[in-house]
């Protein structure tokens, strides 16, 4: 726990403090001692922001007290200082947070608007910030604690029938696919049959609606040859990080949040193959919408 508490204070205070500098994702995860893949979830999921929606409001922020207060810094380096490439992108960022343009703010800032600042300060305002977010770490490692069982595996090797998906929104019509194929060949419904989805492409890099996602299933044997849209496709036996528990659709982001910090404080290295979760229910037959899943990251 107290590990989590120090890379994330690190972390921001050092965004905080060097607005200036380089504060590229490469740079921060360097800072938190996470992968830059890893470091993207995890501030996401921490902060309720990407890395760079924050950094540009924490610029912006700073920019609204530099006006207001040093009336004598020209605007143009107000904002070159803080890397801003020009007075339109400035203009244009800034009016999004306060709703006026940076000089109209400039005459309209109350007097006493840097006595207001010290005053936040002094009553604890960066304290209270960090105090947000390490509550949020604690409240992901207890709801961890409770809903998912991690382990390391030994998995044998798996094949599977395919079919690939663009966008989660895409996910569904592949499974309908790959099921009305499988009834065809009397493989569906069967009991204790296995869907797993297997992650081709990260989130990271790419859009939701282009991220490639392969709906699955689980078969006896391998399959020879393509038939339509349906394909064979193999999951190398290996170690692997699991996570399993009975969760909710919306509770997938923290369980993959959840097994890449426990990933990161337990020295493992990711393998190169891709991460793919197991279902052991459908989440259509739960009152409330649950089902039992295998999270799985491979790991050296």
């Amino acid at each position: 726990m107290e590990e989590y508490k120090k890379r994330i204070v690190k972390t921001i205070q050092y965004i905080d403090t060097n607005l200036d500098a380089d504060l590229s994702l490469e740079k921060i995860a360097e800072i938190s001692a996470y992968s830059p893949f890893h470091f993207h979830r995890i501030f996401k999921l921490i902060t309720g922001e990407t890395l760079q929606s924050y950094i540009t409001r924490k610029k912006i922020e700073k920019s609204a007290f530099y006006l207001a207060v040093h009336k004598e810094k020209g605007i143009k380096d107000i904002y070159f200082d803080l890397g801003f490439s020009n007075h339109s992108v400035f203009s244009k960022t800034f009016k999004k947070y306060y709703g006026i343009p940076p000089s109209e703010f400039r005459r309209s800032a109350p007097p006493r608007f840097h006595k207001i600042l010290q005053t936040q300060s002094k009553n604890g305002q960066v304290d209270t910030v960090f105090g947000q977010y390490i509550c949020t770490i604690e409240n992901l490692l207890n709801w961890t604690k409770m809903n998912l069982k991690i382990e390391i595996k030994e998995l044998p090797e798996m094949q599977l029938a395919a079919v690939m998906s663009l966008g989660i929104a895409d996910v569904e019509p592949s499974y309908n696919i790959l099921i009305d194929w499988a009834g065809k060949k009397h493989l569906f419904p069967r009991e204790n049959v296995k869907m797993i989805s297997v992650y081709h492409e990260s989130f990271k890099v790419t859009p939701p609606d282009k991220v490639r996602i392969h709906a699955c299933m689980l078969l006896d044997e391998k399959l020879e040859s393509t038939e339509g849209e349906v394909f064979s496709e193999t999951i190398d036996a290996g170690k692997y990080i699991v996570g399993s528990g009975e969760v909710t659709l919306n509770d997938f982001e923290q369980c993959w949040v959840s097994l890449f910090l426990w990933m990161n404080e337990h020295h493992y290295s990711m393998r190169k193959e891709f991460p793919f979760e197991i279902y052991h229910s459908n989440f259509k037959e739960h009152p409330e919408g649950k089902m039992m899943v295998d999270f799985c990251i491979p790991v050296l």
